[in-house]
């Protein structure tokens, strides 16, 4: 988890009553508590730490009472509101390393001219244009729809990440040998492309769960 090595407090949603009354509630747990064992990851985004987690006969705070809230839903929409957030994240960054992109083929020049000039590095910059802005327009109605009680910030994360990673990918493509070095801040939109979905579902996994959540490819009946 994010931070999970540092984190002061922990939030865990576990399962309890057993097979017959098994319910998820929360629990608040010290992040120095006796028992909880915590290991700092090596994570491909270093901007982003990440550490494991092991709970063993640990004493934890009961949140909300053991009836009443209903946990996974609290879960879903809290989960729902944080990808609306990094969609946000996401678009920043594919607008920034866009801008980069611009900045440096009007620097750099192959046959004596600037290699923005050629229109095949137009073409490749205006189709990262247009994912950026579409993923912009996503993004900024998740941010609305969230206030409204709507779930769809797993697409704009989709659109987000997909539109992140393409504009670092072309990034490395377009600054030459140096966009392929850890001595440019290219690779830092890479990785945390790469790092957002290894951590919070590859791109065609949220499309595919907003899917079902929508029952989009539900079989039903056709009257003829």
């Amino acid at each position: 988890m994010p931070d999970g090595h540092s984190a002061r407090l922990l939030l865990v949603a576990a399962h309890t009553g057993g097979f017959a009354r098994s319910r998820t509630l929360l629990f608040l747990v010290a992040g120095d508590a006796d028992g909880v064992v915590r290991t700092r990851h090596t994570a491909l985004d270093a901007t982003r730490p990440l550490g494991h987690l092991q709970l063993r006969h640990v004493e934890a705070e009961l949140l909300g009472g053991e009836e009443g809230t209903d946990v996974p839903v609290a879960l879903a929409r809290t989960g729902d509101g944080a990808a609306a957030v990094l969609a946000c994240e996401a678009v920043g960054a594919a607008e920034r390393v866009l801008e980069r992109t611009v900045e440096y083929v009007k620097q750099r020049e192959q046959f004596g001219r600037p290699i923005g000039s050629f229109q095949a590095v137009k073409h490749r910059l205006a189709d990262v244009y247009v994912q950026v802005q579409a993923a912009r327009s996503a993004a900024y109605y998740a941010a609305w729809a969230t206030v409204q009680g709507e779930r769809v910030g797993g697409l704009a994360l989709a659109q987000g990440l997909e539109a992140l990673r393409s504009s670092a990918g072309e990034a490395i493509q377009l600054h030459g040998g140096i966009g392929f070095t850890w001595e440019h801040d290219v690779q830092l939109y890479f990785k945390r492309a790469a790092g957002d979905e290894l951590l919070f579902g590859p791109v065609h996994r949220l499309r595919a769960h907003a899917a079902d959540a929508a029952a989009l490819f539900t079989a039903t009946e056709v009257p003829v």
